[in-house]
């Protein structure tokens, strides 16, 4: 089997701003394999946030295929040698899965969802994110989410105040629904849960990761008096920390990048049913080769968070379509 890895910066059309600081753009690394005439793609995403970077994930990639140096024509041989290959490197094993699934699916002559035993319908509301900035961008922000019927807003400036002021705003233009994602910035249990119940009477749907993932005492408490529902980001990384939050979160977000890639996130979303949790499939900034990766799991969601195309400019895979504010699936 033949590969090649490339880098790639993905730019956002503005600088984009959440609890963690602004950025113009984030660090990818594009994996394609060929193999018996088939080529695939796969990605990784790498916002500052996340403990990869571009240099561990060529590596990661390097050193898998010197020690396996033939794709296994058997699916979950070839997971299985990829996950206990070595610990971590989560962005890494995504961006191979990605690519060892897109290879199947095209060797198959099938959509991906169609491979993994999956519908194509009925397919979630995706929602359209607005990120943190000045009350003069959110009228050109909302004008560009016209298709979208869910909105997410960033919030958690440590400013309760502006987050007030941002959902004031963007009442002022429109009564979609909104889902806020504090990036785990409030960090106080009670102004949590006072902005929370204010929320809740602005047409808000759910919030994410309100706390800091290390306050499980707060949120547990939190979790015993949000008017809302309340999904887990941060505070989840892969299947092994789902059980830990049954008692913290009514639902969880599910990302690629985080979980390892496709197999995870399919034990996640068993799991998490398990125990009668809400399911949000959710995104990095990615191009449209993880985007489409993450939408082949849409049908077992409640709702999905794939509008990354929509925010940047540069996406070099023009494969990511929505109609009526749902990210479409080919048959």
């Amino acid at each position: 089997m033949q590969y090649t890895v490339k880098d790639f910066f993905l730019e956002f059309k503005t600088p984009f701003a959440i609890a963690h600081g602004t950025r113009t753009g984030t660090d990818i690394v594009l994996l394609t394999i060929t193999h018996d005439g088939i080529s695939a793609t796969g990605e990784a995403s790498l916002p500052p946030y996340l403990p990869e970077t571009k240099e561990s994930v060529r590596r990661f990639i390097d050193d898998f295929f010197q020690v396996h140096t033939n794709l296994s024509e058997d699916i979950p041989s070839s997971i299985n040698t990829l996950h206990s290959f070595a610990a971590g490197h989560t962005a890494a094993k995504a961006c191979m899965e990605i690519a060892f699934w897109n290879w199947h699916a095209a060797k198959a002559k099938m959509p991906l969802w169609k491979l993994l035993g999956l519908n194509n319908q009925p397919l979630p509301d995706c929602t359209y994110t607005l990120g943190m900035g000045s009350e003069e961008e959110i009228p050109s922000k909302i004008s560009d989410s016209r298709e979208f019927k869910i909105l997410k807003v960033k919030l958690g400036s440590g400013d309760m105040e502006y987050d007030k002021q941002m959902i004031s705003t963007i009442r002022k233009y429109t009564g979609k629904p909104i889902c806020v994602d504090a990036n785990q910035g409030w960090t106080q249990k009670e102004d949590a849960l006072n902005m929370i119940s204010w929320l809740s009477e602005r047409n808000v749907k759910l919030i994410e990761q309100p706390l800091p993932k290390s306050a499980v005492a707060d949120q547990k408490w939190l979790f015993e008096r949000s008017p809302l529902p309340l999904f887990a980001d941060e505070s989840v990384q892969g299947p092994e920390d789902v059980d830990n939050i049954s008692k913290m979160f009514h639902g969880i977000n599910i990302k690629l990048m985080k979980c390892g890639g496709i197999s995870k996130a399919l034990e996640m979303i068993k799991l998490v049913r398990k125990l009668k949790l809400q399911v949000m499939i959710g995104s990095m900034s990615e191009t449209g080769c993880a985007i489409m990766a993450a939408a082949q799991l849409s049908s077992l969601a409640d709702l999905v968070d794939l509008d990354g195309p929509m925010l940047t400019k540069n996406n070099p895979f023009d494969v990511v379509k929505y109609v009526e504010g749902k990210v479409m699936l080919k048959d």
